[in-house]
């Protein structure tokens, strides 16, 4: 992190001695300025800004992957980081089209989670598997062929990568031949659980 902004109308207190605290820990500049906050910030309500600068990372060879494909929602994404580190997986591959990793949404979504991942885009799933591909492929699919639980019963060993699809269209037919195809059974009063649950059940299973 460069620096932070702090608004003049921060609530003096505990929480104000530890933002100052941590900065001087971290050799952290603070600057007062109510004009950036109101600019950066559409929040009613904001009274500090963090402000850094994009970086990239590449992701482990000998790690396991969370495979996102086309993502399109900040607060999913934001979410799925925050849980897949919950489960020790902080290797994110992103296939574009995709948001942006550093949206402040996401950055907000992922409650800090964003700044321990390591997270690489990719231009389509080829050119993922044609670096990783050495390695278990799951692909969750709402027509998977395998149930999560058989999948389970037979755990993996070395990395693997977990695939998902865009929020709203999911994995097209082709990742059947390009993987292992994975279903997550529940109830036939939905279509399918929402991207981030899914991601969390998957990631909770993987790692047990």
């Amino acid at each position: 992190m460069m620096y932070i902004i702090i608004s003049s109308r921060i609530t003096p207190g505990v929480g104000e001695e530890k933002l100052y605290e941590k900065c001087a820990m971290g050799g952290i500049d603070i600057y007062i300025n109510d004009q950036w906050i109101e600019r950066l910030s559409p929040r009613e309500g904001c009274h500090a800004i963090g402000v850094f600068r994009k970086y990239s990372k590449s992701v482990d060879h000998d790690a396991n992957h969370i495979v996102l494909v086309n993502p399109s929602n900040m607060g999913n994404l934001g979410t799925i980081l925050r849980t897949a580190l919950g489960f020790g997986i902080i290797d994110v591959a992103i296939i574009r089209p995709a948001v942006d990793i550093f949206d402040p949404r996401v950055v907000r979504a992922s409650m800090g989670a964003i700044f321990r991942m390591r997270c690489a885009y990719f231009d389509d799933i080829d050119t993922y598997l044609s670096e990783f591909g050495n390695r278990r492929i799951y692909a969750f699919m709402v027509n998977g062929r395998h149930s999560l639980s058989a999948i389970y019963n037979h755990h993996p060993h070395g990395p693997f990568s977990l695939i998902f699809g865009n929020e709203a269209t999911g994995l097209s037919e082709e990742y059947h031949n390009l993987s292992e195809s994975v279903y997550i059974p529940h109830d036939e009063s939905i279509d399918s659980l929402n991207l981030a649950i899914a991601v969390g059940i998957a990631c909770y299973t993987f790692s047990t």
